[in-house]
């Protein structure tokens, strides 16, 4: 049984034009058209307006839904277990001291406009990523396992310099810097993604306009109204065209939870990609709640440049003095885990707490800063982006520092792309971030505060902390690369650059019993082109 939810009825639904609540007495949608061979539509709230679909401007999590409808790399993800599996690569074989991969590309691997995905595309869509006039933010990801890479993306050398080749047209090969037993799970991301650099030269930044967009994932793009939806359809050309069995899948723009939950309810979504606070006890109730721990982190970073959070005093004073239960009992209620530090458990890895929360230690951490009882504190922002969560958390967190430390802060909301912006170009004194790892490993986490990574928005610069994550990429994987990595993180909650407040504990909303090929996992990663209507 296949059925297509009416665009028609979620558009006016969307724009207002029909209340929610109120169906005139007509139909469920769903319930109206199913009939059989009809289009299945899939239509899924995706948070805020998506900045662009380039894989190499990419950075958020909006955008990696749609890049992996759009994209495929070399390696793709398990959709139930999120492990790396075969993307445009057929195969490929290790050197025995782990250190040069060898890929070998799909023959009938082609871009949606039938031209060849080609192993050259694969040296120019990364060298692209890594230029230093043009850099993705991601660029730091190659840069700590890519020979060569680094040097090229610091400007210290030249693109030769990369230790990537074609060694024909569907044979790709690269050097590590040394055997990152993660190698394999990072190629699915985005970072180290097939770019098509003949429609990049004829388009330039164009290129992913509808009327000019080429891809070589499961689906292209068909439509990109901003702030309505952005809507894509089979790719007639992806080598597994057979397995893909929606017909369309709609990505809705929507920065409020409240909005994206009711419209679920009322058939109008059929994945919802969060649940607002304030509805969690009511969707735990429902056979159609999915929730699961996942490693994503909820932290404050702190604008390392700007005085007073210059001194790792006062940062360190802050962080302790939030009350972290207190976060994810009283204003989550989700389930999730108090956050002690930047990594999460995750299988082979547990790793150690190196600090707890202690109002009093904060109170003297502060007067030892030159703040006693917060006297001559500067009043500073906290920057957050549109979300009710994010708006609850940044009030609580501001009548704790008044109550605890006696200093007062403002709260600034801004949306999406604006915030994440002045995020990235270090404009704001505190900002809400959260983080969502790429690959099974601590590295997805820590090598974001390397002095070198452009998502380190508040500049921490440590040179032991940036040799300690050097060192820990040049190991092979076991307790002795993790005891490197312990240290590191040790520091980074020392210098407290960052304050985590607690480790996700992921809600959607979609029908299992409707639909298939969607599972939870530790990463939150669901890719469409797995999906199917049961």
């Amino acid at each position: 049984m296949k059925r297509i939810i009416l665009s028609v009825m979620t558009v006016a639904v969307f724009f207002g034009l029909i209340a929610c609540g109120d169906r005139g007495g007509q139909e469920e949608p769903a319930a109206i058209a199913e009939e059989e061979n009809l289009p299945v539509e899939f239509i899924l709230y995706n948070g805020a307006e998506p900045e662009t679909i380039d894989p190499a401007l990419i950075s958020g999590v909006p955008e990696h839904r749609i890049y992996l409808s759009l994209f495929e790399g070399l390696m793709s993800y398990d959709p139930e277990t999120a492990d790396p599996i075969p993307g445009v690569a057929e195969s490929w074989k290790i050197s025995s001291d782990g250190l040069t991969y060898t890929f070998k590309l799909r023959e009938d691997a082609v871009w949606s406009d039938g031209t060849p995905v080609t192993a050259q595309q694969f040296v120019d869509s990364w060298l692209r990523f890594l230029n230093p006039e043009t850099a993705a933010e991601y660029a730091y990801m190659m840069n700590m396992v890519i020979e060569g890479a680094a040097e090229y993306n610091s400007g210290e050398a030249g693109p030769e310099a990369v230790q990537i080749r074609a060694l024909d047209e569907r044979t790709f090969q690269f050097d590590l810097t040394g055997p990152a037993p993660y190698v394999l799970g990072m190629l699915a991301h985005y970072a180290f993604s097939v770019v098509p650099t003949h429609v990049i030269d004829e388009y330039g930044d164009d290129w992913t306009e509808p009327e000019n967009f080429v891809g070589n994932g499961p689906f292209v793009l068909k439509e990109w109204s901003p702030q309505e939806k952005l809507t894509v359809v089979p790719n007639e050309t992806y080598w597994n065209r057979k397995a893909v069995q929606l017909d369309q899948v709609t990505y809705l723009p929507i920065e409020d939870n409240n909005t994206a939950y009711n419209m679920y309810k009322n058939g109008e979504l059929d994945w919802s990609t969060e649940v607002p606070n304030d509805a969690i006890d009511e969707a735990k109730l429902r056979d159609d709640h999915q929730s699961n721990a996942v490693m994503i982190v909820y932290y404050y970073v702190f604008n390392t440049e700007r005085p007073p959070l210059d001194d790792a005093r006062v940062r360190r004073a802050l962080s302790l003095a939030v009350d972290r239960e207190e976060i994810v009992e009283k204003i989550r209620r989700k389930g999730d885990v108090a956050a002690y530090g930047i990594v999460p458990p995750m299988k082979g890895y547990q790793p150690p707490e190196t600090f707890s929360d202690n109002a009093e230690k904060a109170r003297q951490l502060l007067a030892q800063a030159g703040y006693p009882d917060g006297e001559g504190f500067p009043v500073f922002e906290v920057l957050y982006n549109t979300s009710e969560t994010h708006k609850k958390i940044a009030e609580y967190v501001q009548q704790r520092w008044k109550e605890t430390l006696n200093i007062d802060v403002e709260l600034v909301n801004q949306e999406w792309s604006t915030y994440l912006n002045n995020r990235q170009e270090g404009k704001f004194d505190i900002a809400r971030a959260g983080w969502a790892g790429d690959y099974k490993d601590p590295n997805s986490f820590l090598d974001l505060f390397i002095s070198t990574s452009a998502l380190n928005g508040g500049n921490y610069t440590s040179a032991e902390y940036d040799e300690l994550i050097e060192k820990a990429s040049t190991m092979p994987g076991g307790e002795k690369r993790y005891q490197v990595l312990a240290q590191a993180k040790k520091l980074l909650m020392e210098d407290m650059p960052i304050a985590p407040f607690y480790f996700y504990s992921q809600s959607n909303m979609i029908d299992l019993d409707k639909w298939g090929g969607w599972y939870t996992n530790v990463l939150d990663i669901h890719p469409t082109k797995d999906i199917y209507m049961k």
